[in-house]
């Protein structure tokens, strides 16, 4: 019908009816064919068009009627018009156009909808805005010239005003709803790729699932090389001449490079058309690619990829591929994980299984969870034996070492002890137990490694009885040696020769008797003896008879010796013989290590209710890395040193001797400063 002159209150019940038609209605298309057609009838147009364009302006949807007919297909049919015609202006300008005779508007454009006879019409354009924002483009036709007013025109816009809003609805809307669909494949697709922990099986599944998803025939999946940066294809779902499993691809080549390079996601609808590919991929016919990065926590590990030989692919598409590539970069991640653990169980398995020594896993109330193959062997109880029992079942806890409740373990603390172990047939044994605090399986607990130390103990007794042997067997001829010299002493003349070579060979016999000594009592202390020849002894004679034992070597190579003691005598209880013997061995010690004509400075003070002593040389000094061991028997800091000699069995002594009286004994050195050992004694024994 033709506008009259006085049309407003008909125009508004116009626009309420469709209004309320356009608010009832939620699917896209069917809003668009209730504009067009109630447009048509109101405005008597023989054809109508409308455009729905995206964010991007670009045609999404779009709806003809023509003599009342639908027709399908109409994005690819109006797209020219958007290029060049009518609509294209109305969306560039974002205004509303009347155009009176279109065969002489040049912003007109034939639309091939249109019948060819009959080019010359009258046609009313209007831009779709909502909320600011152009969703879309209607265009209104009628087949005489001339025939649309202005009001008309405004008629038009106010519809497009309404139809903006609604076809907003109902793009949100469909959105929504597509969102929910993906979102819900994505629900069952993460419980088909997360039921295994599998890594080749979490590859397949995804694979599979992003098949389905996207209806594509052909996926690959490539993981990246840590060490390189390249993207290797691991697996392809499907057959494709362009992939192959092994392909490698460089941050520079290909999809696949360039995903893992930018770190985002890539649509190619022809890639050999595509200018970022076509050089780094010739391949033989066309193929659309979608492809995504699979991230673990921020960090591309692999690039998923789905292809298909023509179409492409849809923003939907590319929302539920991104949605699968954050699944599949999770599951990845846990199936590594899960793989990595599994190893690391092997190996403590192997390792637990392997030991030479007996292992034995227990809960906090000492309860067997695990023992390996020697502990069944030596404690000839079986596995099901020993999951019944508790290790008080076989060894004796030292509860003074691993504390009340093993509360000196529980902080992650190691304890040491020995004891001995009871097998279930025959006799105990000596074991060296060690304990701590471990974690397996998430389970706490304790694991106890006890080391069979039958033979050593056999060997410390041999070496008890040799060094007894020794000493006794020495002494005697020794003290023979001793009184032979005294009575060559009272049968040749006394003249100073004589008495050089005697002098010469009393001290040498002294060396071997202090030597004897110092490894009996070295093998003593060891096994834990206690000193025994405790006695009130006047420290400053002490250490006069030391320096006096030593005076002919020092003389010899022309030492000072320099001594700073108290004046007032101080008496202590100690084992003379022992302390004394330690002196001496610093003493000879700063000897040997030093360069001759030398001072040697030994010290005697009282601090903090100790006496401390100490030797200071002006040698070569000792390393920080010997300064560890040099209190360790057999050791010897320095074998190139001038007038080196001995077996190293000296500083062993001292520490041993020193520790027996509760006392402490430390070196402080530098190379090329000299060293000075100083040890301390309680005052009270």
């Amino acid at each position: 019908m033709n506008l009259p002159t006085n049309s407003t209150s008909e125009s508004l019940n116009l626009l309420y009816s469709i209004s309320r038609e356009l608010v009832s209605a939620l699917e896209l298309r069917i809003v668009l064919q209730r504009v067009l057609s109630r447009s048509l009838e109101i405005v008597e147009a023989s054809s109508a068009s409308i455009i729905i364009l995206d964010d991007k302006q670009e045609p999404v949807d779009a709806a003809i009627i023509v003599d009342g007919n639908v027709h399908d297909g109409s994005v690819e049919r109006l797209k020219s018009t958007l290029e060049s015609g009518l609509a294209g202006w109305v969306v560039r300008n974002r205004e509303a156009a009347l155009v009176q005779d279109t065969s002489v508007d040049p912003r007109w454009t034939k639309r091939g909808y249109e019948d060819d006879q009959k080019s010359a019409k009258s046609s009313l354009c209007a831009p779709l805005i909502a909320r600011d924002q152009l969703v879309g483009v209607i265009t209104l036709t009628h087949a005489e010239t001339g025939y649309y007013t202005s009001q008309h025109l405004d008629l038009v816009q106010a519809i497009a005003d309404q139809a903006a809003i609604a076809a907003l609805n109902a793009q949100l809307f469909e959105a929504s709803q597509r969102r929910a669909n993906v979102m819900s494949l994505l629900v069952d697709i993460s419980a088909s790729i997360t039921s295994t922990l599998e890594l080749d099986e979490v590859l397949n599944r995804i694979l599979e699932q992003t098949s389905r998803a996207l209806e594509v025939d052909v996926v690959t999946l490539g993981l990246v090389d840590r060490a390189s940066g390249d993207v290797t294809v691991q697996k392809i779902w499907g057959q494709a001449e362009i992939r192959q499993v092994g392909q490698r691809f460089s941050r520079s080549e290909g999809v696949p490079g360039w995903v893992v390079k930018h770190g985002e996601e890539v649509k190619v609808s022809d890639l050999a058309d595509d200018e970022r590919f076509r050089r780094d991929e010739p391949v033989k016919g066309h193929y659309a690619v979608a492809a995504a990065p699979i991230k673990t926590e921020d960090e591309v590990v692999g690039v998923l990829e789905a292809i298909k030989p023509q179409g492409e692919f849809t923003s939907d598409d590319m929302l539920l591929l991104q949605g699968i590539s954050g699944l599949a970069g999770t599951a990845i991640r846990h199936a590594r994980l899960f793989q990595e653990v599994q190893l690391a169980h092997a190996r403590f398995r192997q390792l637990f299984e392997d030991s030479i020594d007996m292992i034995f896993i227990s809960d906090w109330d000492g309860g067997i969870l695990e023992a390996n193959l020697e502990a069944l062997e030596l404690t000839r109880y079986s596995r099901e034996e020993l999951l019944e029992m508790q290790v008080y079942h076989f060894i004796e806890v030292d509860w003074n070492v691993v504390g009340f409740n093993f509360v000196n373990l529980r902080t992650g603390q190691r304890e040491t002890y020995e004891t001995y172990l009871q097998p279930s047939a025959g006799p105990s044994f000596p074991v060296e137990v060690h304990v701590h605090r471990v974690t397996i399986d998430d389970q706490d607990g304790l694991q106890w490694i006890m080391r069979d130390i039958t033979d050593l103990r056999k060997s410390e007794l041999l070496r008890e009885d040799l060094t007894s042997m020794i000493y006794h067997d020495l002494r005697s001829p020794l003290a023979n040696v001793v009184s032979g010299l005294d009575l060559i002493r009272t049968m040749v003349p006394d003249e100073e020769g004589i008495e050089s070579v005697l002098r010469i060979a009393e001290r040498s016999i002294g060396r071997i008797q202090r030597l004897i000594s110092s490894l009996l009592d070295t093998s003593r202390l060891q096994a834990g003896h206690k000193i025994t020849t405790m006695q009130p002894t006047v420290v400053q004679q002490l250490i006069a008879e030391a320096i006096e034992t030593v005076r002919p070597a020092a003389d010899a190579s022309n030492f000072i010796i320099n001594l700073d003691q108290p004046e007032d005598p101080l008496t202590m209880m100690i084992d003379a013989d022992m302390i004394r013997r330690v002196m001496i061995n610093l003493l000879e010690n700063a000897i040997k290590y030093s360069p001759e004509g030398r001072h040697i400075h030994v010290t005697v003070e009282e601090k903090d209710a100790a006496l401390s002593f100490s030797v200071q040389d002006e040698g070569r000094g000792i390393s920080e890395e010997d300064q560890e061991h040099v209190f360790e028997r057999f050791m010897r800091a320095d074998l190139t040193a001038k007038r080196a000699r001995g077996i190293g069995l000296g500083l062993a002594f001292c520490k041993l001797a020193v520790e027996g009286h509760r006392g402490r004994i430390w070196v402080e050195s530098e190379l090329g400063k000299g060293s000075r050992f100083t040890f301390t004694l309680p005052l009270e024994q």
